[in-house]
């Protein structure tokens, strides 16, 4: 229950007012001095120690199906519903999976839904194995339908272009992933995703610029299991890199890793980090590493 100040003093006694649900009530008199006859609550309230739930309000709207989640399912019961398949006769069990089997052919009704509910639910998948948030998710599958839109799925793979939404998303919100991360849980080959993202970027301008090699910089330490003190360090080693322009042509998941690497050698009380672990955990090899340093030696 949400309260919230809608008057200054009480019509009657002057007491404080406060709201509470629909009405406004004067909490020392007790005076009702309005009332919103909107209830903006469930409709029913339900507890656990029911067997049904009442409550009708529906899950939330959603981009990432292609109804926004607004169609009705025909379900096999769960919980204390689970055995009412039990209490049907023949008959009426084989219509029940009638009316399923049609419900289900009308909630997709054409070619163009049933590529929707393939490349969103892949979206799903990907986003949960890489542990995004549910506004990747979102933005990705509105990056698949305007795609869809233009007419760019022909010649080309929808697991790609499926892939491809999730990378070019997590670019756009600062939250990058290489290519290596999303096709390893992705049905997409690297091929298949950089074509889908080529045509992406190229078709519906999306805006990514060149990658900062800093928004690496925290999942990689993590991982390499290092400290805040050598993440700073690895920060500045970064951006000196990008001052001097010195990041052109480079991987920056693997400038990254180098600045991190770097900075983990200055700093005795950290387990030493070998140039081999900081490429594996940038997909990247140890000749990439020995170079990015050897470039901030020079600098």
């Amino acid at each position: 229950m949400v309260d919230a100040d809608s008057a200054v003093v009480c019509p009657e006694c002057g007491g404080r007012v406060r709201t509470r649900e629909t009405e406004t009530i004067c909490e020392d008199c007790g005076l009702v001095s309005a009332e919103d006859s909107i209830d903006r609550g469930p409709e029913w309230r339900s507890f656990d120690e029911e067997e049904t739930d009442r409550r009708r309000t529906g899950a939330p709207l959603t981009r990432s199906r292609h109804d926004r989640g607004l169609s009705t399912e025909i379900g096999y019961g769960s919980g204390s519903n689970a055995d009412y398949r039990s209490r049907l006769t023949g008959r009426k069990r084989r219509q029940i999976t009638r009316l399923r089997r049609e419900h289900n052919r009308a909630r997709i009704s054409s070619k163009a839904k049933r590529n929707q509910v393939y490349g969103f639910s892949e979206i799903r998948r990907v986003n949960v194995s890489l542990s995004l948030p549910d506004s990747v998710r979102e933005q990705a599958c509105v990056l698949f339908e305007s795609a869809q839109s233009e007419g760019l799925f022909p010649g080309r793979s929808l697991e790609g272009f499926a892939a491809a939404s999730v990378y070019a998303t997590c670019r756009t919100q600062s939250n990058p992933r290489t290519i290596a991360e999303v096709t390893t849980v992705a049905r997409a080959s690297d091929d298949e995703l950089t074509v889908a993202y080529d045509a992406l970027n190229r078709e519906l301008g999306l805006p990514t610029g060149p990658i900062d090699p800093t928004q690496y910089l925290p999942r990689y330490a993590s991982k390499l299991d290092l400290g805040t003190a050598v993440e700073r360090r690895a920060h500045e080693f970064a951006s000196t890199l990008l001052q001097n322009g010195a990041i052109g042509g480079r991987n920056p998941s693997g400038v990254a890793a180098a600045c991190l690497y770097k900075a983990a050698g200055e700093r005795e009380e950290w387990p030493t980090v070998t140039q081999a672990a900081a490429g594996d955990v940038a997909d990247v090899s140890p000749a990439t590493i020995r170079s990015t340093v050897q470039t901030l030696r020079e600098l």
